[in-house]
């Protein structure tokens, strides 16, 4: 391994002088950084962070805690945090919980045992304040994305899923629906209780009755084909007047898993059954587009979460907590019609 001694040597400079050249630090003169600069690059020389670490007490790492990889939305957050973290000289070590509260923990010991300087997390549930308590014990602040937690002090980049599903709903009213289901995901997470909110709040509004049995509770860690394919046909067994004609699907992976049930039942979307539901769904977007989606800013997401969190590492004078709520577009498209009075 090249060390400082190698390229003093080679420059016919100090090792101190190297020292100073590597972390940009004292007076150096132009034409002997060149020469350092030189030597390092003709040796391939790659700084020791680990030893740096020791010193500056800063391992200029972040730890990323996202519940699905696999969802195009998080994998947009991961891209926008990855890109942020560049630009400020971070990086990032990411994590993948499933959706699963003890594989949350064991990650929220690996970020501790890594020392990362900081964490932006997705919670997997409410009960995740205890794991962003035990970061705080370790010194690491958090940032929450996507969703909060009760009792959290700190700083969140949310969306706004009561807008959406607000909006998504009144796009299904105005086509002349008045049966609308809710698919939604568990109530223990912040997003869900805050769409079912939108979607109640706005048959209310428009004087349609709020039907139990329309409204239904779906694990985000069945994501296998078909997942959704008992509640849908508990939906589409009701009498033909009281049959959903549209389903508000809480997010986009629930989205395919009805729309694959429906067609197993030999059910047309959006010629039988009208379907919206929050977030992109990828590579469709940008070929044939077709589910009526509220698209969330996903990279932004990243981005801000990530510059508010080195904001926090860096700035000693930031005390109160910030929080910002970014609304989502609306795109209508083919999987939503009219329907016939």
């Amino acid at each position: 391994m090249v060390t400082i001694y190698d390229i003093a040597k080679k420059a016919k400079v100090s090792p101190m002088t190297v020292s100073r050249v590597i972390n940009n630090s004292g007076n150096i003169r132009v034409a002997t950084r060149e020469k350092v600069e030189k030597a390092i690059k003709e040796l391939g020389y790659i700084p020791n962070e680990a030893a740096r670490s020791l010193t500056s007490n800063q391992t200029k790492t972040l730890g990323l805690i996202l519940t699905d990889i696999t969802n195009p939305f998080f994998a947009k957050v991961a891209r926008g945090a990855e890109a942020k973290a560049m630009e400020t000289g971070y990086r990032i070590l990411l994590a993948n919980t499933d959706e699963d509260f003890e594989k949350e923990k064991s990650y929220t010991d690996m970020m501790i045992s890594a020392r990362v300087d900081g964490v932006i997390m997705t919670p997997t549930n409410d009960e995740s304040l205890k794991h962003v308590e035990r970061l705080n014990q370790h010194n690491i602040p958090t940032v929450l994305l996507d969703r909060t937690v009760e009792g959290f002090e700190g700083d969140c980049v949310l969306g706004d899923s009561y807008k959406g599903s607000r909006e998504l709903v009144r796009h299904l009213i105005d086509y002349g629906h008045k049966n609308i289901a809710l698919v939604n995901g568990p109530r223990n997470i912040s997003t869900s209780r805050e769409r079912e909110r939108g979607y109640v709040e706005t048959l209310k509004l428009n004087d349609l009755p709020i039907h139990e049995n329309y409204i239904s509770e779906f694990d985000f860690r069945s994501m296998e084909p078909h997942a959704a394919h008992s509640i849908v046909e508990k939906l589409m067994s009701l009498d033909e007047d009281k049959r959903p004609t549209a389903i508000f699907a809480s997010n986009n992976f629930i989205a395919i898993s009805v729309i694959q049930s429906l067609r197993q039942m030999n059910l047309r979307v959006p010629e039988d059954v009208s379907i919206v539901c929050f977030d992109e769904i990828e590579p469709v977007e940008y070929f044939d587009p077709f589910f009526t989606v509220a698209a969330q800013p996903a990279t932004e997401f990243g981005k801000i979460s990530l510059q508010y969190l080195v904001e926090r590492l860096e700035n000693d004078g930031l005390e109160q907590s910030r929080k910002v709520i970014l609304p989502p577009d609306i795109h209508i498209r083919k999987s939503t019609q009219r329907i016939e009075e």
